[in-house]
């Protein structure tokens, strides 16, 4: 291991402190810490959708909406204001996307039992269509019809069952425990043979776009009994199946595995409860990306790995929680900084802090612990991965003035398929 290092609220803080561009006070009515961003009005700035959840025994669905503008104003609401918790402990089914591929972007939400779709300039409703009323955790956009654009869309409830519709609202299929395990939090769509349709990641199980099953990750090392699929990314795009690869975590089984596309085991570490994956070379030396993982469940610290695409374990920093955390080159000089949402810290790929992301309080409540999240998107502009910090009350948004541009912030906004994990 080249570091161990140790940043947490006992630790004296030295580095630079950087200021937000914008900061928002979250709609009162109908505002939540669940953020994305995108041009909802075609006006050539990012408007802030954040969204309310209710929550019952592991149930969920969005309950209320709030677009702002950078500046604070509001723009529009939707839904039953302050029915659901501006928290959240999951993803909540909001999403920005231009579904019917117009040019526009709309919001699309999971209510109670109903797919929603809103303008997204105005917040009217264009339409709904029913869903199974515990298939509201999460939306994930696909191509699984070959058309060239994610036109399809993915619904599940918590664990159990996953379902895909056409823009149309036609269901397509439904899988109830993918592989015969639970499904993950969000599947991860990836197109894995190049044929133009995208697969799924439903779990454990690699789904094919019509929903058969074409395979299920199996170890002798691992139980995947025990919980399931907490996080899934791309680690090296292929051609061919064999060539791609893919970083997954489990839940409950307390590993973190490298697989094939076609399912076979590079490499697998057990031991500790590895959660979210980001992916990015954050260390010099090395054309190859590296994997950077927090570790949840500890009750002692909140560790951040970093590991190589071999599986060796380069590093690790401890902080008093890293449950959300993030990969922006933020200096320009080509390798990735390691983002910390609780700790506001920006960390070398050593595990050093850099600089602080220094949130204002006149004006705004108290951050409480553990509340903070991070989206990367481009805010400002500039196709650079900005930063905003998100709490149950505001929205901090950090502006990358300097890091190198990036492909994957060449639109404005965040990223499709926004997930916490």
């Amino acid at each position: 291991m080249s570091f161990l290092t140790l940043d947490n609220s006992q630790s004296p803080q030295t580095a630079p402190a950087l200021h937000p561009w914008k900061s928002i006070r979250l709609d009162a009515e109908c505002g939540g810490q669940w953020v994305v961003a995108g041009d909802v009005d075609g006006d050539g700035e990012v408007e802030i959708i954040s969204a309310q959840n209710v929550n019952d025994a592991d149930i969920h669905y969005t309950s209320a909406v709030a677009a702002q503008r950078l500046d604070g104003s509001l723009l529009w609401r939707w839904g039953a204001p302050n029915l659901g918790r501006r928290t959240w402990h999951h993803d909540v089914a909001c999403q920005i996307h231009d579904w019917d591929g117009d040019g526009c972007q709309e919001v699309i939400l999971c209510a109670q039992g109903e797919l929603v779709e809103l303008d997204g300039a105005t917040g009217q409703e264009r339409r709904r269509f029913p869903i199974p009323e515990e298939a509201t955790d999460c939306l994930v956009f696909c191509d699984l019809s070959g058309k060239g654009r994610p036109g399809d869309v993915l619904v599940k409830d918590r664990y159990w069952n996953i379902y895909a519709y056409n823009q149309q609202g036609d269901l397509l299929w439904h899988v109830k425990e993918p592989g015969g395990y639970k499904t993950a939090h969000q599947p991860l769509v990836v197109d894995i043979d190049n044929d133009g349709r995208d697969e799924i990641m439903a779990g454990y199980a690699l789904l094919n776009p019509d929903g058969d099953l074409r395979w299920v990750y199996s170890s002798e090392a691992v139980d995947i009994g025990r919980g399931h699929l907490d996080c899934c990314r791309v680690y090296r795009p292929g051609t061919k199946p064999a060539d791609v690869q893919l970083v997954m975590t489990c839940c409950g089984a307390n590993a973190i595995v490298m697989l094939n596309g076609d399912g076979q085991v590079i490499w697998e570490i057990t031991g500790e409860h590895f959660e979210s994956v980001d992916v990015g070379r954050v260390l010099p030396g090395s054309t190859d990306p590296q994997l950077v993982v927090d570790i949840d469940h500890v009750a002692d610290a909140g560790p951040v790995c970093v590991f190589s695409g071999e599986g060796e374990h380069l590093g690790r920093l401890l902080t008093d929680y890293a449950r959300h955390h993030v990969l922006l080159d933020w200096d320009g000089d080509g390798l990735d900084e390691i983002f910390v949402g609780d700790s506001c810290g920006i960390y070398s790929g050593q595990g050093e802090r850099i600089f602080t992301l220094q949130l204002p309080e006149k004006g705004f409540p108290a951050e409480q612990p553990h509340e903070r999240a991070l989206v990367p998107a481009n805010i400002a502009g500039n196709k650079r991965g900005d930063v905003v910090i998100t709490s149950p009350q505001a929205a901090h948004v950090f502006r990358n003035d300097k890091g190198s541009t990036d492909v994957a912030f060449s639109e404005l906004g965040s990223e499709r398929n926004f997930t916490l994990y």
